[in-house]
């Protein structure tokens, strides 16, 4: 991969290590569940005027949405609301690597090398260091909240591997159309109507447009750019070569939290999310010789396509 290339994939890391940033502003203004019933729908809207629907099973296309859009956002959403830092939280989704190969092994019986079971055991290892360091810090309920929405991820990829999709992007952008209307019905049953029409009032004022900015960050640089140039990348290289840039992504949330939000990780955080990012380059790794021959491993390809969206 030429350096040109090298700097595209740098600079969609970044955009998405930026972006939780932008879902934390947005978090000021909205409900979290509503926050993510809105963040869909502005995607949804033009992708069913624009984008053709994938050529793939119905059932898969709902539980991609379910796993991937519902699920992982719920409680990601959550546990940033709820307390969790900006930029653990960038961190601690990396899980759904591990998760996903883990889930892949014991529902599809796929084979799972011994390589990729030592990075799942560092991986783990690493998330283990992180939770001690936040039960200490009395906010264990939200990195379990964003831990879940890791593993919401890793079901939803499953469907993306049981669906085929000869399109990864059509797919990823249709995914969005089945998570507004579950969202819309558990933000009225969670956070409540008083609580809507509140938060849609206020979020007319001149002090929700930091809010909006992030939304609007969410949806069109993070989301239409970020993917469309992550696609591009896919498209020219194997995943191998491009999905090992997305461990950038919490990199980037961890600095720009520090820098806007003067977040400070602490040092054993720090250290089991080094060790985290270590586990998952390790299980996404591969043998040289595999390498040569040109056998792609299928749950990068997953994994990266989910990240089109994910940030």
């Amino acid at each position: 991969m030429p350096l040109r290339h090298r700097l595209i994939a740098v600079a969609v890391a970044a955009i998405w290590g930026v972006n939780f940033l932008a879902i934390h502003l947005s978090l000021q203004a909205f409900p979290p569940l509503l926050l993510v019933a809105l963040r869909f729908t502005l995607i949804a809207i033009p992708t069913v005027l624009l984008v053709p629907r994938p050529a793939v099973p119905l059932r898969w296309l709902i539980g991609y949405g379910l796993g991937f859009g519902v699920a992982q956002f719920t409680f990601l959403y959550l546990g940033m609301a709820n307390g969790m830092p900006t930029g653990l939280a960038s961190l601690v989704l990396q899980a759904s690597g591990p998760f996903t190969l883990v889930l892949g092994a014991v529902l599809l019986s796929e084979t799972v090398r011994a390589r990729q079971w030592w990075g799942i055991a560092v991986a783990v290892f690493g998330m283990a260091l992180v939770g001690v360091a936040r039960a200490q810090a009395a906010a264990l309920v939200p990195f379990l909240l964003v831990l879940a929405g890791a593993l919401g991820w890793a079901f939803g990829n499953l469907s993306s591997r049981l669906a085929k999709p000869p399109n990864a992007l059509h797919f990823t952008l249709w995914m969005s159309v089945v998570v507004p209307v579950p969202m819309l019905v558990m933000s009225l049953v969670v956070e409540g109507p008083d609580a809507i029409g509140a938060a849609l009032a206020n979020s007319l004022s001149p002090t929700a447009i930091p809010a909006w900015l992030g939304l609007l960050y969410t949806c069109v640089i993070a989301t239409a750019v970020g993917s469309g140039m992550w696609t591009w990348l896919l498209a020219r290289y194997p995943a191998g070569q491009v999905a090992p840039f997305s461990m950038l992504v919490p990199v980037v949330g961890i600095l720009t939290a520090a820098v806007v939000l003067a977040e400070r990780p602490s040092v054993l955080e720090l250290v089991g999310g080094a060790v985290v990012v270590a586990g998952v380059l390790i299980g996404a790794g591969r043998s040289q010789r595999r390498q040569a021959d040109g056998l792609a491993t299928e749950a990068l390809a997953d994994d990266s396509a989910a990240a089109k969206i994910t940030a």
